[in-house]
């Protein structure tokens, strides 16, 4: 396994981290089978929300604490907030609420990342400050980040924040890759040349900020996967050709084309199922071509201008 710093925080977190969305439906043991899968492949990084599984998931996690309090200090853990009753809230109160209500499903005193979830278009930064700067007094929330936000979001941010932002959480797969595609085609007219990020990669890797890469074997939003998909033959025809020779799985190629991008990349899994972290954690000792990296982009359907 391979680990990164979080920008102003001393603590290692894998490359790989476990995303927990889907744990809600999982039985105590099946929690403890999955937690330990990933400790012992090197994983020591967890990915919450508090609306996953409407807050289910963060309380089965919560109880393998309960019953393993040793595991704690073995884990880092994030979580997410401001999706609140079909809007979106980074008010101070919903913040400093929210992470009142993760804490106590996870039955720990702090969390060591959280991301505030999606964009508000309502947010003030003054607001945001205030809720940081009183979780991080308390001891509740030790580092902080954002999802899904663009350069000038997060410079609005930081007109206030005085804690550095250590991570963006973003969607990005072979198969969906707007952060890649304008970059590609600057000053063309052609439609990959639309900036529809404003040069996401760019402004983290600049600014220390890890990317949180979610939904990695994804073919768009939340519409399945491209894995074993007629209409991605191509591709994965590649995935079988790099996976015989490193001589690993499909989707453990897919991780490792994310992590071959520059700058600190992490995959955020979704799965469950321990075999599949097990692949994903092979991931981090593969270290793709440049060419190998460029032809499964094009075999994904993307052209090179």
């Amino acid at each position: 396994m391979k680990y990164i710093q979080f920008n102003g925080s001393a603590r290692n977190v894998s490359v790989i981290g476990a995303g927990c969305m889907r744990l809600s439906r999982l039985e105590p043991k099946e929690i403890s089978t999955f937690v330990h899968t990933a400790l012992d492949a090197g994983i020591n990084f967890f990915d919450h929300a508090d609306i996953y599984g409407g807050g289910r998931s963060e309380e089965v996690f919560g109880n393998l604490f309960a019953a393993e309090p040793e595991l704690r200090e073995q884990i880092f853990l994030q979580t997410k907030c401001g999706i609140n009753q079909g809007m979106f809230d980074f008010s101070k109160e919903h913040i400093l609420e929210a992470v009142n209500g993760s804490l106590g499903r996870l039955h720990t005193d702090h969390v060591d990342s959280l991301l505030l979830h999606r964009p508000d278009a309502l947010m003030e930064p003054e607001e945001v400050e205030k809720a940081f700067a009183q979780l991080k007094q308390e001891g509740k929330v030790l580092s902080f980040g954002v999802s899904n936000q663009n350069p000038s979001q997060m410079a609005l941010l930081k007109t206030c924040v005085k804690e550095p932002l250590t991570a963006n959480q973003l969607q990005l797969s072979i198969a969906h890759t707007p952060l890649l595609d304008a970059g590609f085609n600057v000053n063309m007219t052609d439609d990959p040349a639309v900036m529809r990020d404003g040069g996401t990669l760019e402004y983290c890797r600049a600014n220390d900020i890890a990317v949180q890469a979610w939904s990695p074997l994804q073919a768009g939003y939340f519409t399945g996967t491209f894995l074993t998909r007629e209409e991605y033959a191509p591709l994965n025809e590649k995935l079988l050709e790099l996976a015989d020779k490193y001589q690993t799985a499909p989707d453990t190629i897919a991780y490792a084309w994310i992590l071959r991008i520059p700058g600190k990349m992490q995959v955020i899994t979704g799965t469950s199922r321990p075999e599949r972290l097990i692949n994903a954690a092979k991931a981090a000792d593969i270290t793709l071509t440049r060419r190998e990296w460029y032809d499964l982009y094009k075999a994904a359907g993307n052209r090179l201008p």
